[in-house]
């Protein structure tokens, strides 16, 4: 007690359970906590007496709904175990779980195999780059195959799933294990062994995925599992300057606040001050906030201990704090991604006669705060509460929680379907507020973005043309909240939204005036658009009886749904595939009655796609976005000293700054339309994103060198980022830069007449003869060419760099496109090396110039080639002309005097 020194310090670790429902992760964990004795018996689901099912919801269904956590030792670590839900409708309580995990264990039924929602949380798993134990529960039911449910772990998770129950640690079992990374397949060879430190890394490093089988509720195989555990997890290393993670929000029977977060920096002490303001960072003074820890507490079950302080690595929760969020970084910690999962349902909350709606719709926006999967919505039109939900089973859930908390009994009407909206073509949109004394005026570039990219947000936009603050300010407005579509006014999503231009006023300008215009600016990008209606889809399979095959692929064609070959399993038929939300939402009473009880569905959120019956939702919705008075698609001028509103499609004719995208269709110098482009090519404008790629770094690292960037450049902006917070930045000497010139491939090609003649006969010898001229050219030049063809439509297309002759030629991976490649390639480079561009995509120009870097078009680029091999063949004419031959510059100067005494000796004799 009372010793610091590093060696005495508990290293903490923090797993959680995850699974499809009934895979027995509850189990599992009881068995866990039982092994490592810190429960002397074990509970079970099915009994009601489980360790974390400390809600009495749960032990009534004999499911996980909240995630719980439970700390004990394993050796020398100390281990906080989180218990999360399977269900699909609490799906949005385990993902908000994965933020603070160390390791994951995944729990798959022996039974089942792995199902729909198995590979959600895989890919949950993958996009939180969390290493991951796998768990093969129930093998001791009848029929299960360990040979083939490794089998189709492999072949439906990874490759790298790679048993490792006891007796395993032989020459084949090392082998699978180096072949996992490059580096340690050497060292193999030469050693004919791996340490459990490089074991360890691997796993650490997602290369390689343990699998254990064993049954939870049988104690077998545990033994395994817990030595498995124990040996091969690392605890992280953490840094002294303090930070947390926010995952959860909630309250105690006393009804104090607590809020869930793990240390991931320093520690944290009683009575600490803590808040959300930043070095570096400005916020609105309204929104910064100072609270003290009142209590740390450490849970376990149902019962907590208190500490007086948590050191890093602890998940603890914390009462005082009245403004912290799910999600948030405190102290040195970032904020987390925005959640994958998301509702699918809108369900109307019927309040009791009687009943203050706005007094019960600020106690479920309280409710809120504590469950991610719980959406509250206020319809201002209609005077009624909506939330919107993963599922059915979700409503009963919330019906108790109102109940025992607030003692008010709600109905939920029938759930309607969360629909989505999106564009599908880039437009610029042109907001203006400028009443008296007001003034703000914003372009937004809008572009459709890859399914479930969601909203994105950039700036191209020139300091000299609007100032740093502002653009920041923009960017903020454009993410504080919801925007709605114009419709059904359902969110807009898929999308991204850069910043072009803007105008501020020196006096009269404030930032609610930008606030103001940058809303206006979406809306009227949006009317000007084609928009498109998305509804959720789920990922479907669908298991039963064989001679029931015929009705389920006849029901899927009804539900307008998508499906593979059916395959078989013993008596049973499996199809696969994809189908509309509200098309499924009965279907699982159906396949029970017609399969007679042996028929299973198991869905899975697979996203949103566009909507097949858009007229008549749209119609049905009713929706006018004309008069959706708290959401206006029009602009305010201002005259005679007073405003006036100016409707959307006549905004241009009053707006102040000149439309970014007539300007750049006035300077191109010709329009290359889509329709020219070979089958599998696109000219379409930028729909990638700048998200910082570790394999675009790799393959720029492997060909040109490292790459210096500037650590303070924010995802959102592109504007250079401030070194002392104050957002001045002093100017540098320009030193001598490194050139780059990228060529979009296609677009050359059908630039070019003699190219495109040629393209029209043979695509391929096209691309050689364009290689082959740039080549030249490089040598004229001696920049770094990089000529880019995109593949975006090539399945399974991996990026490809080669080199040729002195140029290097890329080929984009499959769904990225060429435009994509060089947008977020002169993103990562522009600032710091001379880079130019090669395009005729004017709407491609415009963000390339925000990025600091030069263009050039089609034509301007077959200019410059021809003027430069005539600046080399009249150099190389001159350098003829002035000396007497190649030989006589080369040879001695005996032999040269010789030479020239014969040349006159011969003109003599003539």
């Amino acid at each position: 007690m009372g010793e610091t020194s590093e060696n005495n310090k508990k290293k903490h670790i923090c797993i959680a359970m995850l699974a499809h429902v009934d895979a027995g992760k509850t189990t599992l964990s009881e068995s866990l906590l039982y092994l490592c004795g810190k429960i002397r018996k074990m509970g079970r689901v099915d009994h009601g007496d489980a360790y974390l099912d400390t809600f009495d919801l749960e032990r009534e269904r004999g499911i996980t709904i909240f995630s719980k956590q439970a700390v004990f030792p394993m050796g020398d670590l100390e281990v906080t175990l989180l218990d999360t839900p399977g269900h699909v409708d609490f799906s949005a309580e385990m993902e908000r779980t994965l933020q603070v995990l160390d390791y994951a264990v995944l729990v798959i039924s022996g039974a089942d195999g792995v199902q729909g929602h198995t590979q959600t949380l895989w890919r949950l798993l993958e996009r939180y780059q969390i290493p991951v134990f796998i768990f093969i529960n129930k093998m001791d039911q009848e029929g299960t195959d360990k040979e083939a449910l490794l089998a189709d772990v492999r072949k439906r998770l990874s490759e790298n799933c790679i048993d490792f129950t006891n007796g395993q640690e032989n020459t084949d079992f090392m082998e699978n294990l180096a072949v996992c990374e490059e580096s340690l397949l050497e060292k193999y060879l030469e050693e004919g062994s791996l340490s459990r430190e490089e074991i360890s890394g691997l796993i650490r490093k997602r290369k390689v995925f343990p699998c254990y089988f064993g049954s939870a509720l049988k104690m077998t195989g545990l033994e395994d599992f817990v030595y498995g555990l124990q040996t091969y997890m690392q605890p992280e290393e953490y840094g002294d300057t303090f930070g947390a993670k926010v995952y959860k929000i909630s309250r105690d029977d006393q009804g104090n606040r607590l809020t869930y977060m793990k240390i991931t920096g320093g520690s944290l002490k009683v009575k600490e001050n803590l808040t959300n303001q930043r070095a570096g960072f400005r916020q609105p003074e309204d929104q910064i906030w100072e609270e003290k820890a009142d209590q740390i507490r450490i849970y376990s079950g149902a019962k907590y201990e208190l500490v007086k302080e948590a050191e890093a690595g602890t998940v603890c929760a914390v009462t005082g704090l009245t403004r912290t969020y799910p999600g948030e970084g405190l102290g040195c910690e970032t904020e987390s991604q925005m959640p994958v999962l998301e509702p699918v349902l809108n369900y109307q909350i019927r309040l009791p006669e009687g009943t203050d709606v706005h007094l019960m719709l600020k106690k479920l926006k309280e409710l809120e705060e504590e469950e991610p999967q719980l959406h509250i919505v206020w319809n201002e039109q209609l005077g009624e509460i909506h939330a919107m939900l993963m599922g059915e089973v979700q409503t009963e859930i919330l019906k108790k929680l109102i109940w025992d908390r607030f003692h008010v009994a709600v109905e939920f009407g029938t759930g309607n379907i969360v629909y989505k909206e999106t564009i599908a073509q880039p437009v610029e949109g042109v907001g203006h507020f400028e009443p008296l004394r007001h003034y703000a005026e914003v372009h937004l570039l809008l572009e459709p973005g890859e399914r479930g990219s969601g909203l994105q947000f950039f700036t191209a936009c020139s300091e000299d043309v609007l100032d740093k603050n502002w653009q920041r300010l923009i960017l903020t407005h454009l993410e504080e909240r919801e925007h709605p579509g114009v419709l059904t006014g359902a969110p807009i999503t898929d999308m991204q939204i850069t910043l072009l231009t803007g105008r501020a006023h020196q006096k009269h300008t404030e930032g609610g005036d930008f606030r103001q215009a940058t809303y206006r600016a979406v809306r009227q990008g949006l009317k000007k658009a084609k928009s498109i209606l998305l509804e959720p889809y789920y990922e479907v399979r669908l298991e039963v009886p064989a001679e029931n095959i015929g009705r389920a692929m006849a029901d899927f064609q009804k539900m307008q749904g998508t499906f593979g070959a059916p395959e078989t399993e013993g008596d049973m038929a499996v199809l696969k595939g994809y189908a509309p939300v509200k098309a499924m939402r009965d279907y699982q009473r159906e396949v029970l009655s017609y399969t007679r009880g042996r028929g299973r569905l198991f869905c899975a959120l697979k996203g949103y796609e566009p909507c097949q019956d858009q007229e008549k939702i749209v119609a049905e919705t009713g929706y006018d976005s004309e008069r959706d008075l708290d959401n206006p698609t029009g602009s305010v001028f201002c005259a005679h000293g007073a405003g006036f509103l100016v409707p959307w499609y006549q905004v241009e004719e009053y707006m102040h700054v000149e439309s970014q995208l007539s300007k750049e269709a006035e300077e191109n110098e010709e329009n290359i339309s889509i329709s020219s482009y070979p089958s599998g090519h696109s000219s379409k404008s930028y729909v990638g994103s700048y998200e910082d790629e570790k394999e675009l770094q790799a393959i720029f690292e492997r060909t040109f060198g490292p790459v210096k960037r500037n650590k303070g450049a924010g995802f959102h902006s592109v504007v250079r980022a401030d070194t002392d917070g104050t957002g001045y930045v002093p100017k540098k000497k320009k030193t001598h830069q490194e050139e780059y010139l990228l060529v979009d491939g296609y677009n050359i090609i059908f630039a070019w007449e003699d190219l495109k003649e040629l393209a029209a006969v043979n695509i391929h010898a096209a691309q050689t003869r364009l290689m082959d001229v740039l080549s030249n050219y490089q040598g004229i030049k001696n920049c770094n060419l990089i000529l880019v063809f995109d593949a975006y439509k090539v399945e399974g297309h991996r990026e490809e760099t080669l080199k040729y002759h002195n140029i290097y030629v890329v080929y984009t991976k499959e769904a990225e496109t060429a435009d994509q490649y060089i947008e977020k390639t002169v993103h990562k480079i522009g600032r710091q090396h001379k880079v130019t561009v090669a395009t005729s995509d004017g709407l491609e120009q415009i963000i390339i110039l925000g990025q600091g870097a030069q263009r050039m078009s089609a034509k301007g680029l077959q200019k410059e080639i021809q003027d430069s091999e005539e600046l080399l063949r009249q150099e190389w004419h001159q350098h003829r002309q002035s000396s007497r031959s190649y030989l006589f510059d080369n040879v001695s100067q005996e032999l040269a005097d010789y030479v020239e005494q014969v040349r006159l000796g011969n003109d003599k004799e003539k």
